[in-house]
């Protein structure tokens, strides 16, 4: 089915009316010598009536798609035209050998834009690197298009796409997460017109950016137990199709950036042949015209915004622009629709500490791992509103961030980020893992990664682009960095996510230092000129019954008992982040992950989007102490060091007991002035500079010098320093503030912290599994009161 819509640009292109709407039910018969193309009648002798098929699980959006018009909303947010015509629905369909031309019949119908893996396009079926995907439908130019140029419109289709018209080839693209067109005008008929494309895949066999999507046995469209972090691989095309109309000379791209220190909106309008041509950008709110530029196409516009109001995700306000290409003598002109956020990102010193800024101030960034997957659609939201429901998740649990974890999604997605307000980490999609990439595929990924960067980069969402994760394909680490700070110097860049892992080797440059910790949270400590992040943790697993796609099985980094536990386990992830990462440098995190995807059953939400796993309001209370902690860093906790101290409980009813050891573990006891002298002295500590880290503290015993309070197996005990940096680490305790005390954090088991729990002293983890980490009295029991040593 065809259509054609009216967008409204001050509403990011939504439709309007629907004036024209024809559906041809027969094919033209086209000659194709040319390339030995037939055409093939839709709903052919022999083919099958289309009908879905059952999906291994369903989402509340799944019955909800339209056989003949899914996703019907104009893709193009942030440059809308009036009229356009949705290609989306039944084509027919066929599956050859990789090196074959077009078939002598279509068989089969697919429902566009659902990849042939999935059960919303009708196949689901595996599709390997020696399939070559077929597809035709029949369109029709309305009457009224006349005079302009057509343009065909892919918003994604992954890999490598051949296009032909009338039997007439078009164009040829390769890449799966960029948008791309084709001009069609010259081989268009009267009447009806047919389209056929082919695309060829080759996922992880090639060259190209696969993400998580693999090609392998165990990877198949059924549910499957050994799928680890690899998902279904997602074939040919999966986003929006549509025809649209444009004058010889048009508007191709609009890029705006803010710039809140003169308070503009810098606007560059790329056109197609305009050389020499005049445009004129406006800033809109709410119809009201705030500010107007004129200029040559293709050159920086400064368009004045005034006293502007500040994007960001407590008030994601969007003004409104129009970008114009008047007309010329008797050559016609164009107009297109936008928007844009006015905010800015930074880096900026905090208190000596290098943080990232949003409109010059420093706001923790708490964020998910979102890979974009769906059990119906796989890459491919059933509907506009389940595109929007995960971001809208975030927003509900308290997230103010999401890491778009190695997929581009569609245009409209990102609308939906810049809607809600939520800050957007995108990450390329990388290449195969293991593999060195030779020159021809790093020549095709860094081609594909720069149009990503410019088909996005005027989204006030997206605030740092994430190059490489986990030295998959890695390569040319700094030089990538480098290149895509000069392609786009107004967002932060992230040289690689994980430096730290899978014998990944840090670019040494970029915006952010990067590291995974799973559980975590860890310890990631900024640099000259890098704000800490961590760009990976958490990872915590419940399955849910009737909910799983592998029932029974399912792979997390650490398995809940329950909701309650998982529950306590993530705020109290939160709460160690909050408490001790962000005071000591941390400025980032993201949770792995917002939904469990196929085998992974890690996420706050179920695959099937059905049940939220954790319970809302705690979370997003969570997310939010985390938000205000940055607003109002604390202070910093400074140990005397070099004197002798003692350590009280400040827990309500205990508060005449202090730490002490005894046989070589630590306990707590109460200590008077009549005690006597071997107790005192056993509850008398040197605060000494850290031996794991200086800016961190040791407590060495009074009366066994050498020896220091180290966690072992998570009991706190007294050891004899070994020289080991196992032992300086255990040993090593970095103060937090407490109410009425400092909290001691451990240095390589951050988020855990120095507890009492029934007199024995403990390595406890908020929501932990042991008896001594439950959250009851946790802060109290973990805050001590440093007080004249019971021991000169």
């Amino acid at each position: 089915m065809t259509d054609t819509r009216t967008p409204d640009p001050g509403q990011g292109g939504r439709p309007r009316s629907r004036p024209w709407r024809r559906l041809t039910t027969a094919l033209a018969a086209c000659a194709l010598a040319a390339t030995g193309l037939a055409a093939t009648p839709a709903g052919a002798a022999g083919q099958a009536a289309w009908e879905p098929v059952p999906a291994p699980m369903t989402t509340p959006w799944t019955d909800q798609v339209p056989v003949d018009d899914p996703l019907p909303e104009y893709p193009r947010p942030q440059l809308t035209r009036p009229d356009w015509a949705g290609l989306n629905g039944l084509w027919d369909f066929a599956v050859t050998d990789a090196d074959a031309g077009v078939p002598d019949s279509f068989d089969e119908q697919i429902r566009v834009p659902f990849v042939a893996e999935s059960a919303l396009s009708g196949i689901q079926r595996k599709i390997t690197p020696d399939d070559k995907l077929w597809y035709q439908r029949e369109f029709t130019v309305p009457e009224d298009w006349d005079g302009r140029d057509v343009k065909l419109n892919f918003g994604g289709s992954d890999w490598q796409t051949t296009v032909w018209v009338n039997g007439e080839k078009a164009g040829e693209h390769k890449g799966g997460f960029d948008a791309f067109d084709f001009t069609v005008t010259d081989h268009l008929e009267a009447g009806a017109n047919t389209v056929t494309v082919s695309v060829w895949d080759p996922t992880q066999h090639g060259g190209g950016a696969v993400g998580k999507q693999r090609q392998d046995d165990e990877h198949d469209i059924e549910p499957h137990p050994g799928g680890g972090i690899w998902y279904t691989a997602a074939s040919g095309i999966w986003q929006t199709v549509w025809l649209e109309p444009v004058a010889p000379a048009h508007i191709t791209r609009l890029d705006l950036t803010p710039e809140l220190g003169d308070e503009t909106l810098r606007a560059t309008v790329h056109a197609e042949g305009a050389e020499g041509r005049e445009v004129r950008v406006t800033v809109l709110d709410g119809g009201k015209e705030v500010g107007t530029a004129t200029g040559a196409a293709g050159e920086e516009l400064s368009v004045s915004v005034p006293d502007p109001r500040l994007w960001s995700p407590d008030d994601p306000f969007l003004y409104d622009v129009r970008a114009e290409l008047p007309p010329a003598g008797d050559a016609p002109g164009d107009e297109v629709g936008s928007y844009a956020g006015m905010r800015s990102i930074g880096l900026k010193k905090i208190d000596g500490v290098q943080r990232p800024v949003l409109n010059g101030e420093f706001v923790f960034q708490t964020g998910t791992l979102d890979q974009g997957y769906w059990p119906d659609g796989l890459y491919t939201a059933p509907t506009d509103e389940a595109l929007k429901y995960d971001l809208q998740a975030h927003k509900d649990l308290g997230f103010n961030m999401v890491r778009k974890h190695i997929k581009v999604e569609p245009q409209r997605w990102f609308h939906w980020a810049d809607k809600l307000g939520l800050l957007v980490w995108q990450d390329m999609p990388s290449m195969d893992t293991g593999k060195v990439p030779d020159a021809a595929a790093r020549k095709q990924w860094e081609k594909e990664y720069h149009r990503i960067i410019d088909q996005h980069r005027s989204s006030p969402s997206v605030v740092m682009w994430v190059n490489q994760n986990e030295g998959w394909g890695q390569y040319d680490q700094a030089r990538i960095a480098d290149e895509v700070k000069a392609a786009d110097p107004s967002r932060l860049v992230n040289n690689m996510s994980g430096v730290n892992c899978c014998g990944a080797v840090d670019g040494g440059n970029g915006d952010v230092v990067d590291n995974h910790v799973y559980v975590g949270p860890g310890n990631t400590a900024p640099e000259p000129g890098r704000a800490a992040v961590l760009g990976e943790f958490g990872g915590l697993g419940l399955r849910t019954e009737g909910h799983e796609w592998y029932p029974g099985g399912g792979f997390s980094y650490e398995d809940q008992a329950d909701t309650a536990a998982l529950n306590d386990r993530f705020t109290g992830l939160l709460d160690g982040i909050c408490q001790g990462q962000m005071p000591a440098g941390l400025s980032a995190s993201v949770y792995t992950e917002i939904t469990d995807v196929e085998n992974e059953v890690n996420g706050l939400l179920t695959y099937d989007r059905q049940v939220v796993k954790v319970d809302q309001g705690r979370v997003r209370a969570a997310n939010q102490a985390l938000i205000d902690a940055s607003r109002d860093l604390p202070g910093a906790v400074t140990l005397p060091t070099g004197e002798n101290r003692s350590l009280r409980v400040t827990t309500e009813g205990h508060t005449e007991r202090f730490l002490r050891h005894e046989d070589g573990l630590a306990w707590t006891a109460p200590v008077t002035e009549e005690s006597g002298a071997t107790l005192k002295a056993n509850a008398t500590y040197k605060v000494v500079p850290g031996l794991g880290d200086e800016t961190c503290y040791s407590l060495e015993s009074r009366n066994h010098p050498g020896e220091y309070l180290r966690h072992r197996e998570s009991r706190v005990r007294r050891d004899a320093d070994d020289g080991t940096r196992l032992f300086e680490a255990d040993a090593t305790w970095c103060a937090v503030p407490g109410e009425g005390g400092a909290r001691l954090s451990s240095l390589n088991m951050s988020g855990s912290y120095l507890r009492h729990h029934d007199s024995e002293v403990w390595l406890a983890t908020p929501g932990g599994k042991q008896p001594y980490d439950t959250l009851s009295k946790f802060t109290a029991d973990t805050t001590w009161a440093l007080e004249a040593p019971w021991a000169p």
